[in-house]
């Protein structure tokens, strides 16, 4: 097919690159020239692993391109809005100014034989309305919806080999007809490879992505919860997790403690779906979602606290290294990261905290300028008071204790994301804390 994607940010530029990787002629489209100019040179705006290949040879393939210029529009079939919704400034829900930018942005060059394809994280409702907004500018275009459900890290695979695809159509089987079709052909390949196809109504489809990533940071906030309990017991929350996972009704992922979830999903999609709940009249629906928040928030707050502990006390003119800063490994992504929030709250204490970040460090430096920077581990910890790791990378699972321990003032280790072997960092000279591990 000839498609456009509307938004050429992590999940946009992921899609369009993949989608042109297994043969659709793909135009990518965004408002911001320097991204675009990058992205068509085969320069990523962020990391992600397996992202820079793909972009690569899809372009020299001659499928894909990118532009700011939407005159070429009507000699595309499908239209894939891919467009962020943060969190509003003001409110808890979510920002949906650049999805109806996009749709507009659309509109003028749109025939009525054209797809829109919504791929946005929004509220239960939302696509509703955008058909509205179709029909009052006039246009007989057909809007369908179909969630994205990409891991940071693992974005790509996670493109082109999905566990499953959410089909949102609209009610009048014409349409639905005229929608199915085109993401049948989207994602052929995938429907051959027979990845299961989940169809339902806008509203279902919108409800999916939010409903899913609810789940996932309850299952997180649930075990951190938990892990509070077994600090004050001298229970081990890694046993605890390991032997509740192997239930098949529970399973064993996203069950580790540790300093909580961060990211651009998790902790504004939660907020905006409590919010769009308290819209619906609904509140107490999702009343629990609240308390997963506080939990995880609390969990931030309660490693700062094990630092001031393991620091005599007092921050004050003492050397702390962080290991990590993006929210999660495999990934530059420092929104909401719980790693950062950390140890920006030490250096404000009075601490001297080094950080050093695989793929983020550029990010610690435009963000958090009062923050030093280091080009490793080893660097980082270099006379430190205390070691916390925050964000686990395999090069910090893999470091050497003994090494490390040659170099900082105290060998004191903080593991925030239970990532190490404490008998080994213990057997090495090493004080070891980890969250909810006697």
């Amino acid at each position: 097919m000839r498609i456009t994607t509307v938004g050429c940010g992590y999940l946009g530029a992921v899609y369009a690159a993949s989608m042109a990787s297994i043969g659709h002629e793909v135009l990518g489209l965004d408002i911001d020239q320097a991204k675009v100019e990058n992205l068509n040179a085969g320069i990523s705006t962020f990391h992600e692993p397996g992202f820079d290949k793909i972009l690569q040879e899809a372009l020299e393939s001659g499928r894909l391109r990118f532009s700011t210029d939407y005159l070429s529009v009507s000699e595309y079939e499908a239209h894939v809005i891919c467009v962020g919704t943060p969190q509003q400034i003001d409110s808890a829900g979510a920002d949906l100014s650049y999805v109806y930018a996009a749709l507009d942005s659309l509109i003028p060059y749109l025939d009525d034989s054209d797809v829109v394809v919504g791929r946005s994280t929004v509220p239960v409702g939302t696509a509703a309305s955008l058909v509205e907004r179709l029909r009052a500018a006039g246009s007989n275009a057909t809007l369908a919806w179909n969630p994205e459900f990409l891991r940071e890290g693992f974005a790509v695979k996670d493109t082109l080999h999905p566990d499953r695809i959410v089909y949102g159509l609209p009610e009048d089987p014409g349409g639905a007809a005229r929608a199915r079709a085109v993401l049948d052909t989207l994602y052929a390949s995938m429907l051959e490879a027979e990845t299961p196809v989940v169809t339902g109504n806008f509203a279902t489809a919108e409800l999916v992505k939010v409903s899913a990533n609810s789940f996932l940071a309850t299952k997180i906030s649930f075990i951190n919860a938990v892990a509070d309990v077994c600090e004050a017991t001298g229970a081990d929350v890694s046993v605890i997790a390991e032997a509740i996972g192997l239930d098949d009704r529970i399973g064993p992922k996203f069950l580790r403690a540790g300093i909580g979830f961060g990211g651009g999903c998790l902790p504004k999609d939660i907020r905006a779906f409590m919010a769009r709940a308290g819209e619906l009249g609904v509140t107490e629906a999702l009343g629990f979602l609240r308390e997963v928040d506080n939990v995880n928030n609390r969990r931030r707050d309660h490693l700062v606290n094990m630092t001031r502990h393991a620091l005599g006390g007092s921050f004050t003119s003492k050397r702390v290294a962080v290991l990590g800063a993006a929210f999660k490994p495999d990934s530059d992504d420092t929104r909401q990261s719980p790693a950062l929030y950390i140890a920006s709250k030490i250096s404000g204490r009075g601490a001297n905290v080094v950080v050093t970040d695989p793929a983020a460090n550029h990010r610690v430096q435009a963000e958090r300028p009062n923050l030093a920077v280091a080009d490793d581990a080893y660097e980082a910890a270099e006379s430190a008071d205390v070691v916390l790791l925050l964000t686990e990378w395999q090069e910090f699972k893999d470091l050497d204790p003994v090494r490390l321990r040659g170099v900082v003032g105290t060998p004191h280790m903080i593991d925030g994301r239970n990532a190490l072997d404490p008998a080994r960092w213990r057997a090495a000279g090493w004080t070891y804390q980890s969250m909810g591990r006697p």
